[in-house]
């Protein structure tokens, strides 16, 4: 009966799911949680540390009727029969795990609830007995029916009314308690789900699923990092330059052009250039051509009469002869090899082709950069700082995918660039998948240390008002958020400087999808 400015009440809560028996324990060096389904026991042993799954471990389990031995079943998952929690109640049990060199014993309790019993059927009220004990419900529904019956009627829709009121009598005589006996329960699983007070359980299978991990937080001084944009640049000394000397046409060596990315080694042949010869100048080179061909017949001519009579002349006339037409047939050849030989364009450094503009046929002018080589394990970082000391004591830096590169300080310019100094660094570590032009965020340290907590940047999540939160691992089981406030401190870490004690679990892989549940 509600109309504008009123509803129909609030929607109902979603359903929480109900969690198996489960009991857990934990101590320095493990983490167990043992879950109870259909009489068997489920034994999840992860690091204390870490949270991550410890495989090849031996568990024994003492319990109230002996010690049984459990099996493992998948990397860090026991099972166990478990023949006494058949019996309601509170169970001690003790595990003695032995993994690594490690062995430690953990107690813990399980508690068994008791099988709900079946609900008694309730008995009419005694105001019904004079009319034979009838169900409530059937009156209720005989009155609406009738009552919608005498509505309708007056309608003139008899039959109508009589199918209809026919119908709600049906609807209403169904007791509720049928209808809820009928209904399909939902079967009982470990889900994870965030409770009212704002903490988030995770089961131990969820976790493995997440790829949970955990670290320990500590306290430390740390040295003040400053973020600055950087860029990596080829090595000045591992890279260089294919260009050509002289304009000309370009052809592919033996093999054709390579492709990019090939890996060359300095001195290879990469392309020829072969020079144009205009008309005018064709001309002159064969009248060269000729003239010097005609020189070297006088002078063959005359050394061939000068070594017949070799006792009439002296024997420097005849050398100076020789020299003379060894001199014309060089020239010669030279002229010859100037016409056909092209230039050919080679590998300044070892390392891999990163551009190539050639061309077979292709006229390129003087200068033009034809190939471009640079060796991928050596590059350097290009930033723009505000201080030539920046960086000195370390860097490193984080590019847009998250991965974390290794940077040592080289050197700093002296000229401005946009109000800014340029600094160089070298990459040290983490060149896999760098190339040069990639826009990255240079973490130089600076200042004054500072004390705090460095966790990974992964660790650090968003809320829902964009307060930088952590996720603290309080149980085996359960999560807390943590409001935190963080300052860059490297390329992987951030420093945690309020809103989080040491000595506590911290989510560092699988924080995103913590804060996802609902």
């Amino acid at each position: 009966m509600a109309h504008e400015g009123h509803d129909h009440g609030a929607s109902t809560p979603p359903q929480v799911t109900t969690l198996a028996p489960r009991a857990e324990a934990a101590s320095a060096d493990f983490e167990l949680v043992a879950v109870l389904r259909e009489g068997t026991l489920a034994i999840h042993l992860d690091r204390f540390a870490d949270n991550a799954p410890v495989d090849g471990a031996t568990i024994e389990m003492d319990t109230p009727e002996g010690a049984l031995t459990a099996r493992p079943m998948e990397p860090g998952t026991y099972v166990v029969a478990a023949p006494f929690a058949a019996k309601p109640g509170a169970h001690d049990l003790a595990f003695t795990v032995t993994a690594g060199g490690t062995v430690d014993v953990l107690a813990t309790t399980l508690t068994v609830p008791a099988a709900p019993a079946p609900a008694a059927p309730r008995a009419a009220p005694a105001a019904l007995a004079l009319l034979g004990g009838l169900p409530l419900g059937l009156l209720a529904g005989a009155v609406i029916g009738f009552l919608a019956a005498i509505v309708l009627m007056s309608l003139r829709r008899r039959s109508a009314a009589l199918v209809l009121a026919a119908g709600l009598g049906l609807a209403a005589s169904l007791p509720p308690d049928a209808q809820a006996a009928d209904a399909p329960k939902p079967p009982v699983r470990d889900a994870a789900q965030r409770l009212p007070d704002g903490s988030v359980i995770v089961p131990k299978p969820s976790q493995r699923i997440l790829g949970v991990r955990t670290i320990v937080t500590a306290s430390a001084s740390h040295a003040r990092a400053v973020e600055l944009p950087g860029r990596v640049v080829p090595d000045a000394n591992a890279s260089g330059l294919v260009q050509t000397a002289v304009g000309g046409r370009l052809a592919p060596p033996p093999g054709g052009f390579k492709p990019l990315g090939t890996r060359v080694a300095a001195g290879d042949i990469l392309a020829f250039v072969h020079p144009p010869i205009g008309a005018s100048d064709l001309k002159d080179l064969e009248q060269q051509g000729f003239e010097l061909d005609q020189q070297i017949a006088i002078v063959k001519r005359r050394y061939e009469r000068l070594s017949a009579i070799q006792n009439a002349v002296t024997r420097r006339e005849v050398e100076e002869t020789e020299i003379e037409l060894k001199g014309l047939q060089t020239r010669r050849a030279t002229l010859e090899r100037v016409q056909r030989e092209p230039e050919a364009l080679r590998a300044p450094v070892a390392g891999v082709i990163a551009t190539s503009d050639a061309v077979a046929g292709q006229m390129a002018d003087p200068n033009t950069v034809v190939f471009r080589i640079i060796d991928p394990d050596r590059l350097w970082v290009e930033a723009l700082g505000f201080s030539p000391d920046v960086g000195r004591l370390g860097a490193s830096g984080r590019l847009a995918d998250g991965r974390s590169v290794t940077l040592a300080f080289l050197g700093a310019g002296m000229s401005d660039r946009g109000q800014a100094l340029p600094l160089q660094f070298a990459v040290t570590a983490g060149f896999e998948g760098l190339r040069p032009g990639q826009f990255l965020t240079v973490l130089a340290e600076a200042g004054a240390p500072r004390t705090g907590i460095a966790i990974p940047r992964t660790a650090v999540v968003r809320g829902a008002n964009g307060q930088a939160i952590v996720y603290e691992h309080v149980s085996a089981e359960r999560f807390v958020a943590r409001d935190v406030r963080t300052e860059p401190l490297d390329a992987g870490r951030v420093l945690v400087v309020a809103g989080l004690p040491p000595d506590r679990r911290v989510v560092t892989e699988g924080a995103e999808l913590i804060d996802q549940i609902r």
